[in-house]
């Protein structure tokens, strides 16, 4: 349909009511004619019927009808000497711990951590809101896949970047995962142990297990286990990667035949296999959990909570939070 658009939400709208983010984005739109079209279905969000008091979450997608009134182009979505504006604000969201050394953030799913082909806004841009008086500007440690969420190191001080990144090297740090998975794994727990070797495609870089041997192939070790299942068609898993190879999860889970919901990269269907009415087709993979040495002394012991999209299907499956403390 001619003049149909789809506009991703950004990081800095995370929770906004959803005729909030019209009035922000198409200033001339009026409340009612909106209702209308959310009636009729016109206007969705990643594909789903949605209300005027819908929250919206960075990553998802509104489909925007022929309306009729001009997108405002101002403010704080565009121009990215104005978006840096409110970049400090958006960090402040995010922030789940903070002392003289150390941000740990909880990112949402959708937002990139550095730049790259097709990305418009991101963790290591929006730090230059957060200089120092000194004009240090925070630095990355580690990073996550843009449609991960979930806890986010990052180092104030150009000595706290070295050592927290020399903790990552020496594998001193422990990071655990939730991911929700297609089927049942094999083993209650287990541990997964092969060769990874990254390919350029079109659609940016993709994973496959290769041959021992095989040039260019990186070892990768990952632990997990099963928390709950429902019947036999999805599983919560904790998951480890005791290594930190790009998307090594996501490929581990798929090599012992439970891949992960919504990953746009690694799941492949049978053609019998419907997803789950409510789950939203989304990466179901959160990095819950980062227990890492603290630059000066003691250990920094960090818990993310689950990005919207995985609470909604932990509550329509009727997953409960605290299976994983009992079976921990």
């Amino acid at each position: 349909m001619a003049g149909v658009e789809l506009i991703a939400v950004e990081a800095g709208e995370t929770g906004m009511r959803l005729d909030r983010w019209f009035k922000t984005h198409f200033p001339g739109l009026g409340f009612v004619q909106l209702q209308k079209l959310l009636r009729s279905g016109q206007v969705r969000v990643d594909g789903g019927r949605a209300k005027t008091d819908t929250r919206v979450e960075p990553g998802q997608m509104i489909r925007i009808p022929p309306l009729g009134v001009d997108r405002k182009e101002a403010g704080s979505m565009t121009g990215h000497s104005i978006r840096n504006q409110d970049d400090g604000d958006v960090l402040s969201k995010m922030l789940l711990h903070e002392d003289a050394k150390v941000f740990v953030f909880n990112k949402p799913a959708g937002l990139a951590v550095q730049g790259g082909s097709g990305v418009t806004r991101n963790v290591d841009d929006m730090l230059e809101a957060w200089r120092s008086k000194k004009g240090e500007k925070p630095r990355l440690v580690h990073r996550l896949d843009r449609d991960t969420s979930g806890v986010l190191v990052v180092a104030r001080t150009r000595l706290a970047a070295m050592k927290l990144s020399e903790s990552f090297r020496a594998r001193e740090t422990k990071k655990t995962y939730w991911a929700l998975v297609k089927g049942v794994p094999p083993k209650r727990e287990d541990k997964i142990s092969t060769w990874l070797i990254k390919e350029p495609t079109p659609d940016g870089d993709r994973v496959r297990v290769a041959k021992h041997g095989e040039k260019g192939a990186d070892h990768a070790v990952s632990y997990y286990r099963v928390i709950e299942q429902a019947a036999q068609t999805l599983t919560w898993l904790e998951m480890e990667p005791y290594t930190g190879r790009t998307h090594q999860l996501r490929v581990h889970a798929a090599h012992f035949g439970c891949p992960i919901i919504g990953d746009p990269k690694y799941f492949e269907a049978d053609t019998n296999w419907d997803f789950p009415g409510g789950v939203q087709n989304r990466l179901h993979l959160h990095a819950r959990r980062i227990v890492i040495p603290h630059p000066d002394k003691g250990y920094i012991d960090v818990t993310a909570p689950m990005p919207p999209h995985m609470r909604q299907s932990w509550n329509l499956i009727g997953f409960d939070e605290a299976s994983a403390e009992e079976e921990g």
